[in-house]
């Protein structure tokens, strides 16, 4: 059974897409950038195909997938005013169930396929993932068209945090770094 056959699909969403072969190590470069970009674009089609059927859901334009190994893991749909949760973003949604079907928080090896390209928070949160590569088809300025604040907040953390609407403060209680400390002592803790 392979990874397709037991990727979680967000409510709603179509059957997995037929799952991609890896390119063959020992294509000529330009050949290899070719398949790559055949491949990316047949992923990218995926996700614009989850983004336009969660509109008709009722759910918003975005929609992500993870792929190891040319090997689809894991689907997501924007999920924020279905289950009213901010961060469920499609990307989010996607690495979360990514992460659950390959059994570990990491999803090194792996490629974030998105509808649009991602905001500060999922940009964050592939990170975290570790995934190694992540390939977007709309970006911020269609997102902003669409009425999203993905550009607003690009800007934002281009900005000095005095000039934010937002007050971010930091009151530092004299135990401020005891979870550290009680982390850094603990023999069995797993680093991420």
């Amino acid at each position: 059974m392979s990874a397709a056959d037991t990727a979680p699909v967000t409510e709603g969403a179509a059957p997995a897409a037929p799952t991609a072969t890896a390119t063959p190590t020992d294509v000529a470069p330009a050949a290899a950038s070719d398949a790559d970009a055949a491949t990316d674009a047949r992923w990218l089609a995926r996700t614009v195909e989850l983004a336009v059927e969660n509109v008709a859901a009722g759910g918003g334009p975005f929609g992500a997938l993870i792929v190891r190994g040319g090997e689809l893991v894991a689907e997501g749909q924007n999920r924020v005013t279905a289950n009213l949760d901010p961060t469920a973003h499609a990307e989010v949604v996607a690495i979360r169930a990514a992460c659950q079907v390959v059994g570990d928080f990491s999803l090194a090896g792996a490629t974030l396929y998105t509808s649009c390209e991602p905001c500060p928070l999922c940009l964050s949160a592939a990170l975290w993932a570790r995934v190694d590569r992540v390939v977007y088809a709309a970006d911020r300025h269609d997102a902003a068209r669409g009425g999203f604040d993905d550009l607003e907040f690009y800007e934002l953390f281009g900005r000095d945090r005095s000039t934010w609407e937002l007050p971010v403060v930091a009151a530092r209680p004299d135990d401020a770094t005891a979870p550290f400390d009680a982390w850094l002592a603990h023999d069995h803790r797993t680093d991420y």
